[in-house]
């Protein structure tokens, strides 16, 4: 009478664990993957669908022009830290739909030194992002201010015909265009070897 074996089981058990193993290396592998594109992703939903407020980027303008009109807010802000005024030309203007429109923004750096600042930007309702297309906009491009410089800026845009067509949007009456400029850290400049020049405490 032949004993029962011992080593099939502790080789069938080593086999679940290689199993398991590799299943979580799989869905680590894949966790890390998205976080890579989640970013990406979600920009992209955003400029596709006007999701929060994100406006629409146009190449030029539309084939039509409504009769529809709807008031554009112009707002402008400064996070702390950036010693800026920044405020629009014109605080509101009255838009036909698919009318091109260029409005500007001033920006005064207050500062005695260079600074550097970046726009984000956004609409409201965040329901119209996906209607309101701009041609030509500062934001999300570095700029870069002398002490007490002043700066003009364009934003060249459109309210989209195609919310005409749009039943949640009968009532919409005004659009809120809001820029926000955020302090960009300065990157120390290498000092050449030899040069003379004086030790700066800025950061």
């Amino acid at each position: 009478m032949s004993l029962p074996s011992t080593h099939r089981p502790i080789r069938t058990s080593k086999r679940r664990d290689v199993v398991v193993a590799g299943a979580c290396g799989v869905v680590v592998a894949a966790m890390l993957g998205m976080s890579y594109v989640a970013v990406p992703l979600y920009s992209w939903f955003c400029r596709t669908t006007g999701f929060g407020g994100t406006t629409q980027v146009a190449h030029g303008a539309p084939s039509s022009v409504l009769g529809r009109t709807i008031t554009v807010r112009f707002d402008a802000n400064i996070a702390g830290g950036l010693p800026w005024r920044f405020e629009p030309e014109r605080t509101s203007i009255d838009v036909k739909l698919g009318e091109v429109v260029t409005v500007y923004y001033n920006v005064v750096n207050e500062a005695k030194r260079e600074t550097v600042g970046q726009a984000g930007y956004n609409v409201a309702p965040p329901t119209v992002g996906g209607y309101f297309d701009k041609i030509n906009c500062f934001c999300f491009t570095e700029q870069t201010l002398a002490p007490g410089e002043k700066r003009e800026m364009a934003v060249v845009f459109y309210v989209d015909p195609a919310l005409a067509g749009d039943a949640d949007q009968d009532d919409l009456n005004t659009i809120t265009l809001s820029y926000t400029f955020y302090p960009v850290r300065e990157q120390r400049k290498p000092v050449a070897e030899g040069t003379s020049d004086k030790p700066s405490g800025r950061i």
